[in-house]
């Protein structure tokens, strides 16, 4: 039996779906004369797995097929859901609304106390340009259509005819696929990462609310609970959205002040794209007989004002629906909005007198509109088209999405060792100071608001970038206010002068303003904790931020502006370097208990931390269900607010089309919501295997670190791992290494975690586990049975061990053998693969003893899914290692052109792309 056979047989549906989409490929490739193409497609075809020529056109065809069984797994898992729901009602699928409603009502929570903590929920995933999308933006719109193409073969409701054409469309994009480069030839500029991060923005995630709107109140309803509770959108939690890309220049030279500039201007364009939309299906809708003189008598004044004060765009907005005064102040609105439609369609920005400025100016029209309907007694009208359109305002606002600026420690450091240069001051000495002298420096120049240089003064490098960039957002700022900036982030940040610095570089471009008190910045300053070592000392280091004087002022300004009872401070923590640094579990313990002592430190001093969670694609780097991931934050790690970041091919995975997208932003709205209800009415405690976690995570560190501290580790990694042809890949504009230094510690944890995966060892997401459990059963074997036993309930220790059993389900020991036979000096190979494997194989035995059940029991689904696609990443891993080898030698000989190089390397990126694919991971 052939393996998709065994997995049809386990998996049923999803996989003859599989099988339908590779005969039609079969049929594409025929019809185009490529029958020795159609002859490979795996799984369909006895002969494949004994190719015995494998080129770029095969690894592009296996791409193609990898990302057809990841696009029927995908709408498999939607449909499961669906019928689920459909007979067991919307508590019945863990992690979504009904569910979470319901464990919360068994556990004794009232509606009224829920309703209470709703409002103050909100969910904003933060789109970012990280190089771990492999695919094409053209190959990911192709991919979209054929998606939707699938979902419409599941409608019964078409004829034999209509299915016929629905299977001709199919096998048009299939065409289209197989003629289309897979990969990128150059890399992507920043505006095609733009444009792709706003596709999103304007195309998905609008479609998205209403399916998440209607969901809430059909679960709230069930639930048992009383609607009239939650009927407006402000009693509802809310999501947004942030977006770095433009914004974040941590070692990305190409992000300019004129492209942050820019990058603002086109997010609020593309906003009023949106809310024109969103206002145009208003005016369809709202078609109710009601003369101006019979409207509800605020309504009717404000059409007066508003018509008066717009002139003759006023005049005309009223001679449309005349007798339905609803839409003609819909029409109003619309001209309010500062935008002219030039030839019909193309939209620009036009700020003038009389238009709305801000968001919060529509939102009162919007609020007044609803308030009249129902006074006119369209309740129903009145609670569903408008809360739609003020669902759309209060997501998008006039910003499209917050844009945050990020930037490293060490970059300002250098920044004002220049700046006080310029002023004839020694700034080379001042990158020598101790922490004490630079705070005693820093605290005394902040006691004025005067720069340290005139605007016109030519600075260096990193002077100019930071405070050209602070300039752009304070005249942002200025013209429309803060909606539209997150905040600046410094990464690497290990000391409370790290931040201050911020103050000082924000003061030389206006950023800061002079109160009665004394200095505030305008915008949120926040550390990115990202090491463990950073980990251990946030609480000491955010201990004196908040109590630094600025700092509480800066804070309660933005308490103010925002109408919080609190005020708030952001923190941001990185999964991949704390991962890079000690593994998995180091990682994951550092991060809880950091956030753990963080809540307290704020809490100490009445100020609310929100956590940024600086997660990637992978297990090495925070990735996991992201309703567990939830639940195993520990106490105040949600307070209400959950903000993370989406980064490449994850966008792709969790929101190419609107199902899958609702039901992913429907698990961390939910799971935030049940979170905070029992944080804040519960109260705090410690993990009850707190020491041993820490020990476990302790010993493990220790472990890992002896590898990458061996002398011949980073040898091995070099040539065993295809580390430096993902270094020469075109799959994002952003360098692979912060400076350049070809060292471990430079090395970005993208592609570090990538060249892993591709090799097939994930290294990093399980060594050091088997080690460790093994010392802990046998020198403290009570320990080792507690563990065993609240794996099963505990939620913090069943994500991070489920985790790691996914990550060594996608570990090959065979392949990463042949990996290791590149590496040149047989001692370094034989002596670090020996470590790996034998460490390997404790792991795996280990863990079996911890989960006591195989995984073939434990996760059918993903064992059955590896199983098919093991089958046909064989060849390529083959074909990867043969063109490393190749591509290797070949830069080494002066006899090859630049050109045969490049060639040999365009191969290579391509078999990189196709394994990407098939294990649905980069970095």
């Amino acid at each position: 039996m052939s393996a998709l056979e065994v997995v049809k047989k386990h998996l049923g549906k999803p996989y003859e779906d599989l099988e339908f989409l590779l005969k039609c490929l079969h049929e594409v490739l025929m019809d185009s004369g490529e029958e020795e193409m159609a002859n490979a497609i795996p799984w369909i075809n006895e002969t494949t797995h004994e190719l015995k020529k494998f080129d770029v056109k095969y690894m592009q065809l296996y791409s193609i097929v990898f990302q057809l069984l990841n696009m029927v797994e995908v709408n498999g898992a939607v449909q499961a859901r669906r019928k689920k729901e459909d007979s067991q009602g919307l508590s019945s699928v863990t992690g979504l609304w009904g569910e979470r409603f319901k464990a919360l009502k068994d556990k004794g929570y009232t509606q009224e106390q829920i309703a209470k903590v709703l409002p103050s929920v909100k969910v904003e995933p933060v789109l970012t340009a990280h190089p771990t999308e492999a695919k094409r933006s053209t190959v990911l719109e192709h991919h979209r259509t054929l998606y939707l193409l699938l979902v419409q073969r599941e409608n019964t409701m078409f004829t034999e005819i209509e299915q016929r054409s629905i299977n001709a469309q199919i096998k048009l994009i299939l065409d289209t696929l197989w003629r289309t480069g897979e990969i990128y030839i150059e890399k992507p500029d920043l505006a095609s990462e733009r444009r792709n991060a706003i596709h999103y923005l304007t195309n998905v995630f609008p479609e998205v609310l209403p399916i998440l709107d209607q969901r809430f109140q059909q679960a709230w309803g069930e639930a048992g609970f009383d609607k009239d509770l939650i009927h407006q959108v402000s009693q509802r939690p809310r999501v947004s959205f942030g977006n770095w890309v433009g914004g974040d220049r941590d070692g990305h030279p190409g992000v300019t002040n004129e492209v942050t500039e820019e990058t603002l201007s086109i997010l609020r364009l593309n906003a009023f794209v949106l809310i024109r939309r969103s206002l145009f299906s208003l005016v369809k809708k709202l078609s109710i007989a009601c003369n101006l003189d019979e409207a509800p008598e605020p309504l009717r004044n404000r059409i007066l004002e508003m018509a008066k004060e717009l002139g003759q765009s006023g005049k005309d907005a009223l001679e449309r629906n005349v007798g339905e005064s609803f839409r003609q102040f819909v029409n109003l609105c619309l001209a309010k909005l500062p935008v002219e439609v030039k030839r019909e369609h193309a939209v620009e920005l036009s700020e003038s007198e009389f238009r709305y400025t801000y968001a919060s100016e529509l939102k009162a029209d919007l609020q007044l509109l609803q308030d009249s309907l129902e006074t006119f007694g369209a309740k129903r009208m009145s609670y569903t088209y408008l809360n739609e359109s003020l669902r759309v305002l209060d997501t998008f606002g006039f910003h499209l999405a917050r844009l945050d600026v990020r930037q490293n420690s060490t970059f300002h450091d250098n920044a004002i060792a220049q700046l006080l240069n310029a002023s004839s001051m020694d700034g080379d000495s001042f990158l020598t100071w101790t922490e004490e002298k630079r705070l005693a420096f820093m605290n005394n120049e902040l006691l004025s608001n005067r720069p340290f240089t005139h605007p016109s003064t030519q600075l260096p490098k990193e002077a100019d970038a930071v405070t050209s960039v602070y300039r752009v957002l304070a005249n942002y700022i200025d013209d429309f206010g803060t909606d539209g900036i997150g905040a600046l982030i410094v990464s690497m940040t290990r000391s409370v002068s790290d931040l201050v610095a911020v103050y000082l570089l924000a003061r030389e471009a206006g950023l800061m303003e002079q109160t009665p008190d004394g200095l505030i910045c305008k915008l949120p300053v926040v550390p990115l904790f990202e090491t463990i070592e950073d980990l251990e000392i946030s609480p000491q280091v955010m201990q004196n931020f908040l109590d630094h004087p600025i700092t509480r002022r800066s804070l309660e300004y933005q308490r103010k502006r925002a109408g919080k009872d609190r005020p708030e401070q952001m923190v941001m923590v990185g999964y991949s370097d704390s991962n890079k640094d000690g593994g998995i579990l180091a990682s994951q313990w550092s991060l809880h208990f950091a956030e753990s002592r963080l809540y307290e430190v704020g809490d100490n001093r009445g100020i609310d931390i929100n956590y940024f969670h600086g997660k990637g694609g992978t297990i090495s780097r925070g990735a996991g269900p992201a309703h567990w991931f939830i639940q195993a934050l520990p106490h105040g790690g949600v307070n209400g607010n959950m903000r993370l970041t989406e980064q490449g091919e994850t966008i792709e995975q969790k929101y190419a089309n609107k199902m899958n997208a609702s039901y992913n932003m429907e698990l961390l709205m939910a799971g935030t919501m049940a979170n905070t209800v029992t944080d804040r009415m519960g109260k705090k405690y410690s993990h009850p295997m707190e020491k041993v976690i820490s020990w476990l995570a302790s010993e493990s560190r220790n472990f890992y670190v002896n590898l990458l501290e061996d002398p011949k580790f980073i040898k091995f990694y070099g040539e065993a791992t295809p580390i430096d042809a993902i270094e020469s890949s075109r799959i994002g504009s952003r360098p692979a290494r912060r400076t350049g230094t070809r060292t471990l510690a430079d090395l970005r944890a993208i592609p570090w975690v990538f060249s892993w995966s591709q090799a097939r060892f994930n290294m990093t997401s399980w060594y050091g586990v088997g080690y460790t459990l093994e010392k802990l059963s046998k020198e403290r074997p009570a320990d080792f049975a507690q563990l065993k036993e609240m794996i099963n309930h505990d939620p913090l220790i069943r994500y991070v061990f489920t985790n790691i059993d996914t990550s060594l389900e996608a570990t090959d020991e065979k392949i990463m053998k042949e990996y290791a036979a590149m590496v040149t000096d047989k001692d370094v190979k034989d002596d670090i693969l020996t470590q790996m494997l034998d460490e390997l194989a404790r792991t795996r035995k280990m863990m079996d003893s911890l989960l006591k059940t195989s995984f073939a029991e434990r996760r059918s689904n993903h064992y059955y899914s590896s199983h098919l696609r093991a089958e046909a990443l064989n060849p390529l891993h083959k074909t990867q290692i043969k063109l490393l080898k190749k591509w290797r030698k070949m830069k080494a000989d002066d006899k090859c052109s630049p050109e045969e190089v490049e060639a040999v390397l365009f191969q290579l990126l391509t078999s990189i792309n196709a394994i990407a694919g098939a294990l649905r991971a980069t970095g």
